[in-house]
């Protein structure tokens, strides 16, 4: 049989990595070759391939027209983002071709698209592909089909100005009880940018003022959002990827967190420009009392793809820091450099003894001419070492012992 002649029908893709598929993002060029192994002599017709890539959501929900009708509602959209299609063999003439037996290539290349694509992903009610299909067609033979995915995604450097700014915000609550009211609770946090890559660590600057007659229990969490939008109406996906617990508050008592780390687990990027399909993540610093709900507090995040370049600005790292409120300095961990050397230190004896040697004759020279002579010259004579400059930080830091303060107290 004729099915029997195909004995090896695959897609390879070109990677710089043995054993490791490739990932590409816009503007990339998509290469590879198609394998075909054959036991005999075959005829085709034709070998097309067909790349495409798509974002699709679906979902369905059930109605109620009355109380004995039921139905099924549909919701579904799709978003194309590339179709190119390549005929890798066909005859000028219309006329079959014969492959003798053996192995062929078919290589093939095209070019994403230069605009931005979508980030490839996989989720409960949507999912956003991007694959590439071949079609064999022979005289007198079903086609034969072969599809393979590859993946895209799309940069997101968080080296940029929006991506750096501090992230910071204040909420409080009045924790009730069956109409009786506990006292109030309030948070406040702060992290140091907005723009994170997978496997960082954030450092987390939070206060916590328990002014209720109940202990409280502070909690961070990192959570992922995703939003399948079709036809107007919005299914959300909401999930916990990262957890920090810290110590019980005590009543009237408050709790300051100095950059407690919460770890970013492997997780794919943010999606933020498809229009059917969002991912989104945030970090939500909550209080939980007892007896009632708990009071939390949302600082957007966005996962990029691109790290924080290790040697920023100088005159950016500064500037962003003075760029917070100065509310959050009370909230700083306090700093005790080092004393400044003393001059002995600095100076040895011999050169200080030197020195003196030299400016002591020049104390008994005629000053008639004084001024007559430029204030500068007298100014370029004074040659001391000056004292050492002082690091922006402080090479030997010294054990702090933060305790949370009391209203009691």
């Amino acid at each position: 049989m004729i099915f029997d002649k195909l004995k090896k029908f695959d897609i390879v893709f070109d990677s710089p990595e043995v054993d490791c598929p490739p990932v590409f993002s816009s503007g990339d060029v998509v290469s590879g070759r198609v394998v075909m192994e054959l036991s005999g002599e075959t005829k085709v017709d034709s070998l097309k391939l067909h790349a495409e890539g798509f974002a699709k959501v679906h979902w369905t929900e059930s109605r109620s027209a009355g109380s004995s009708t039921a139905y099924t509602q549909n919701y579904s959209d799709e978003v194309e983002y590339l179709n190119r299609r390549e005929v890798l063999l066909q005859a000028d003439n219309g006329e079959v071709t014969v492959l003798p037996a053996g192995k062929h290539e078919f290589p093939f290349s095209f070019q994403l698209p230069e605009e931005t694509l979508v980030t490839s992903f996989e989720g409960k009610h949507g999912s956003i592909r991007y694959w590439v299909k071949v079609k064999l067609h022979r005289p007198w033979a079903t086609v034969r089909k072969i599809k393979k995915e590859f993946t895209v995604i799309e940069p997101i450097d968080i080296n940029t100005p929006a991506l750096l700014a501090p992230q910071a915000g204040t909420k409080d609550k009045m924790a009730r009880a069956w109409y009786r009211n506990f006292g109030q609770v309030s948070v406040t946090a702060k992290i140091d940018r907005k723009g994170y890559t997978p496997g960082e660590v954030i450092p987390v600057f939070a206060e916590f003022d328990n002014s209720t007659s109940r202990s409280v229990v502070p909690k961070a969490y990192i959570t992922q959002t995703q939003t399948f939008i079709a036809r107007g109406t919005m299914k959300q996906k909401r999930s916990v990827v990262a957890t920090l617990c810290g110590d019980i508050v005590s009543s009237y008592c408050r709790e300051t967190w100095h950059g407690r780390a919460i770890k970013i687990p492997p997780v794919g990027p943010s999606i933020l420009q498809c229009r059917i399909i969002k991912v989104e993540y945030m970090l939500k610093v909550c209080v939980d009392v007892p007896g009632t709900s708990k009071l939390c507090l949302e600082l957007p995040l966005v996962i990029g793809t691109i790290p924080l370049h290790p040697f920023g600005s100088r005159t950016s790292s500064i500037s962003s820091q003075y760029s917070v409120n100065l509310e959050w300095l009370r909230m700083a961990i306090p700093e005790q450099p080092e004393p400044p050397p003393d001059y002995n230190s600095v100076v040895t004896e011999e050169e200080a003894e030197q020195r003196n040697n030299m400016v002591a004759p020049q104390l008994t020279e005629d000053l008639s001419g004084i001024l007559e002579r430029p204030l500068m010259a007298f100014v370029q004579e004074f040659r001391f070492r000056p004292p050492p400059v002082y690091s922006e930080i402080d090479p030997n830091p010294q054990p702090f012992n933060i305790r949370p303060r009391c209203m009691t107290c």
